[in-house]
């Protein structure tokens, strides 16, 4: 006997779309079979008559539960919201996994921990996350400073355990440098793994920092001067120089200019295992959007910047230059986000997990723009695929965990605040218009929000062990 039957929806599979009928059993899907054509006896049954059936979305870049800085905050001890609110938000959002951060600067009890290796510190956040999460959570291991050559040796080891992913910065106070960075590629591209970079030159974001001071043009609506294309162009050609070296996979997170998109082109024409990521917010606002009132509410580093990159994002997007959609997600409230208003103190993130599917969808699928199968592979089987976790997430297969998102086409719905589920009091994306938008979402077989009401519970989601298939780092494979 089945558990569980979705019947009457049109289905996006690994082998194209079509009018499918889903049969669940336990936590995987068992059948995926022409519409009526399961006679299994089952215990409940979802009607997705009028719907698509989408394969749960995948966020694969979050900073939930994690220390705001002092300079941010405007006060010591605040932290991003809590992993219990920002999953729930997710799965109202039609999100079944994300991805945050272990190591670098991310939890307190992470940073207290006397014993600093990866393992550790891996545990000690798996914890913060365990019993507290309504979907499946993974993480990318950060690794910052002059790092050790002791902690380089452990690379391989969190590999082995299911960490497929290991974030670095090339600015900011937890700058990697380049030699560092060159024996930590190393030692992640022996053994199977990939990079999550924010990639950024160091030496012309100081700078340009301190030229806007001094010429007391560093208000926080400037962000795009400091944080900004050479910065980006640079950066990224470096990095894809290293990754070319030491035979190792990149995936470049929020890429955020034009010169971004079109290096991550080059590297992949050149048939180097290279990916890029872009976030909601960069496919809507431009840096103009800074300058008005408590403009800097959108912004996400390193910067938002003009409507020409914007542009050159979107279609990086629709031509597969660009392989996934993100949210940076970093919510806090909104007098901690407004805290700070000059180039080196405005707040980073916004309230963003719940909105990237019905944004993405309004702008690139109900305007035609893009296929429903594309939609699904830039909002969740491509991270899936890039970040190790394919195909038992990513995949409405057979074999594949049960996590899928019901998704009506034909709901309009304004986005609003008091319709979102975060711990939060503003939203970037009052008022914004979509034209489609999630109504159920089931983890692993369970229904955890069904049509808009919450019916999971914050001990459903769990850690996720994720391995890089080969073919994903030995050329562009999605």
């Amino acid at each position: 006997m089945l558990d569980l039957v979705i019947h009457g929806g049109t289905v996006v599979t690994p082998s194209g779309v079509g009018q499918f009928d889903i049969g669940i059993q336990g936590e995987k899907i068992v059948l995926v079979a022409a519409r009526d054509a399961i006679f299994d006896e089952f215990q409940t049954s979802v009607d997705a008559t009028g719907k698509y059936v989408f394969p749960g979305g995948i966020e694969p870049h979050t900073h939930i539960a994690t220390s705001v800085s002092e300079a941010w905050a405007g006060r010591p001890g605040v932290m991003t919201q809590s992993p219990e609110a920002a999953s729930r938000a997710a799965a109202h959002g039609g999100v079944t996994t994300y991805i945050d951060f272990a190591g670098g600067m991310e939890g307190t009890e992470e940073r207290h921990q006397s014993d600093n290796s990866i393992m550790k510190r891996l545990d000690a956040r798996r914890r913060v996350f365990a019993g507290h999460s309504y979907t499946d959570f993974a993480f990318h291991f950060t690794l910052a400073g002059e790092v050790p050559t002791s902690t380089v040796e452990e690379i391989g080891e969190a590999i082995e355990s299911g960490v497929s992913s290991f974030k670095v910065f090339t600015t900011f106070g937890s700058k990697v440098p380049y030699g560092h960075l060159w024996a930590i590629f190393e030692a992640v591209g022996i053994n199977g793994g990939i990079m999550a970079v924010h990639a950024e030159d160091d030496d012309m974001v100081k700078y340009m920092e301190a030229k806007l001071i001094r010429e007391g043009r560093d208000q926080g609506y400037n962000l795009h001067l400091a944080h900004n294309n050479v910065s980006e162009d640079i950066s990224f050609r470096k990095i894809i120089r290293l990754s070319e070296h030491t035979e190792t996979g990149i995936y470049f997170v929020h890429t955020t200019a034009k010169e971004g998109a079109f290096a991550i082109a080059d590297a992949r024409n050149n048939q180097l295992p290279v990916y890029g990521e872009t976030l909601h917010n960069y496919l809507h606002f431009t840096h103009e959007h800074y300058r008005e009132p408590e403009g800097t509410a959108i912004h996400t580093y390193p910067a938002i910047k003009h409507a020409s990159d914007r542009h050159e994002l979107q279609e990086a997007l629709i031509n597969g230059t660009l392989s996934t959609t993100a949210t940076d997600e970093y919510t806090t409230y909104k007098d901690v986000k407004l805290s700070g208003n000059t180039i080196e103190t405005v707040c980073g993130g916004h309230n963003g997990i719940e909105t990237r599917l019905p944004v993405v969808y309004a702008k690139f699928v109900s305007t035609g723009r893009i296929s429903i199968e594309h939609f699904a592979n830039i909002t969740s089987t491509n991270a899936a695929k890039i970040l190790g976790m394919y195909p038992q997430k990513g995949a409405i297969a057979t074999g594949s965990d049960a996590d899928m998102v019901l998704f009506d086409p034909d709901m309009k719905k304004t986005i609003t605040l008091d319709g979102l589920h975060a711990d939060s009091d503003y939203s970037i994306w009052e008022g914004f218009e979509c034209q489609g938008y999630p109504v159920t979402t089931i983890l692993r077989g369970k229904i955890i929000v069904e049509n808009g009401k919450l019916k999971g519970n914050p001990t459903d989601g769990n850690w996720l062990a994720r391995k890089v298939a080969p073919a994903i780092l030995a050329s562009p494979a999605c």
